[in-house]
Order: C-alpha cells, then sequence, then structure tokens
C-alpha cells in the first residue's frame, strides 16, 4: 500500500475509533472538503470541528475502502460507509473520495460522492418506467 492510501485509510480508522489520530498531518491548513449531500468545510480547523462535534451525535460503524485509483496528483478511494446516530436512524450507501494532495502527501481538497444502496431496475415490469414511490437519498 502506497503512502496515500495509508493516509486515507488513517483518515476512515480515525472515524471507527472516535478519536483524532492526526489530523494536523493528514490535511492542509487551507483544506476544502466537501460531503456528498452539501456541507463543505473550508479550513483545516473546520474539518476537525465538525469531527469531534459529529461524533458527540453518533458513530461511523463501517467504512470499508474497496479500490483506489491514482492519477498524477489525485486518489479516488472507492469505498462502502454506515453510521448509527444518537437518535437511533441508521444510514448505509457506497461511495468514492476524490483526494488531491500537496507535493509533501497532504490533503488539500476531498469531494464525497454518494451512491444509494437500495437500487431497482424502474423497467423491470415493461417498457414504461416504474419508479418507487420514496423521498430520494440525494448524496
Amino acid at each position: 500500500m502506497n503512502e496515500r492510501e495509508e493516509i486515507i485509510q488513517l483518515w476512515f480508522e480515525m472515524w471507527l475509533k472516535q478519536q483524532d489520530l492526526g489530523i494536523d498531518h493528514i490535511f492542509t491548513e487551507d483544506v476544502i472538503y466537501t460531503e456528498s449531500w452539501s456541507p463543505q468545510y473550508r479550513s483545516r480547523e473546520a474539518v476537525k470541528h465538525w469531527f469531534e462535534e459529529w461524533n458527540t451525535r453518533g458513530r461511523v460503524a463501517v467504512w470499508d475502502i474497496k479500490q483506489f485509483f491514482h492519477k498524477e496528483n489525485q486518489t479516488v478511494a472507492e469505498w462502502y460507509f454506515k453510521n448509527e446516530m444518537a437518535s437511533g436512524k441508521t444510514e448505509e450507501f457506497d461511495g468514492i473520495s476524490l483526494v488531491e494532495w500537496t507535493a509533501e502527501n497532504q490533503i488539500k481538497s476531498l469531494k464525497e460522492f454518494g451512491c444509494n444502496r437500495s437500487n431497482y431496475n424502474p423497467y423491470e415490469s415493461g417498457d414504461t418506467p416504474r419508479f418507487r414511490d420514496q423521498q430520494t437519498n440525494w448524496f
């Protein structure tokens, strides 16, 4: 595993352990971190605050990396994610993180993209699509 993969693994491990194991080392001071559902954190301090505050309300139960892709100063990590909130709500989805690196292998940009796991074929019953009558989760 290369250094960039180890850094991403460490970031996911921090969420699983609910501990800051090196946020100051893996993110640039001016990092831009965008979650799949729109929140954006525009500094390392904002990322730290989000991490600490979020972990008072829930926990990441699973964040498994399936594979990595690398090109120049970018890495894509494909993953499966599941959380459990203190309210009793759980969420799970597949996703990817698009990471942009500095020359020193610090994360300067991270964008998450999610994909709902509740998939179906709207054409299963014929040529006219039949969509589920449910609220759509946009990740």
